[in-house]
């Protein structure tokens, strides 16, 4: 994988806050929905509330398709992703705290959100530190990446694959930052994987 195509994934994923996800129903339908997310380099996360269809879809079948881009004026400015992941939900405290601490950097206006109207779980989501009994945070590990680049040629894209190994290093390389970091308010470096 070129330098150049890490930095395009890196930039699209840094530049957006909003992507949209399919999960596999029960009855086989996807269901697509938009949610707001964080990324640590590759890895993507999101807030779900625990009775949301889209996290009992994640719990039964964890692979999901993910479209990440904007609209821009000229079509040869056109650059966004489209994953294939499996998505998992995060169980380590120091994870959970190290991405909420993420999510406030991107979304900083949720540091001062408005009070939640009674037991709304999607409004809880929003909460500086969501809780973990109504809210589950997902982990999103990418194993291919569509990277869409107009600038090269009108409908241009080139195919980034991940093996377990390369998403096995990165999870691996990340973990001293969630301990390290726990509730802290340093800045967050931008992670790769290896070459």
């Amino acid at each position: 994988m070129s330098r150049r195509l890490k930095d395009i994934v890196i930039d699209v994923l840094n530049e957006h806050r909003i992507m949209s996800i399919s999960t596999n129903r029960p009855d086989g339908w996807p269901q697509t929905t938009l949610v707001g997310y964080v990324n640590d380099g590759f890895l993507l996360y999101c807030f779900v509330a625990r009775n949301s269809q889209k996290y009992a879809n994640i719990l039964r079948d964890p692979r999901v398709s993910i479209a990440i881009g904007s609209d821009v004026a000229d079509p040869r400015d056109i650059k966004g992703l489209s994953l294939a992941a499996k998505a998992g939900v995060v169980a380590d405290p120091a994870e959970f705290d190290y991405v909420s601490a993420l999510r406030l950097k991107r979304y900083p206006e949720y540091a001062t959100p408005s009070p939640p109207a009674g037991a709304n779980s999607d409004a809880l989501r929003i909460a500086p530190k969501p809780a973990s009994e109504k809210v589950a945070l997902l982990r999103i590990a990418p194993e291919i990446i569509s990277v869409v680049d107009y600038s090269k040629g009108f409908g241009h894209s080139d195919l980034i694959t991940f093996s377990e190994r390369d998403l096995d290093l990165h999870i691996a390389s990340l973990r001293h930052h969630w301990v390290d970091n726990r509730g802290s308010n340093t800045s967050v470096p931008q992670s790769q994987l290896p070459s």
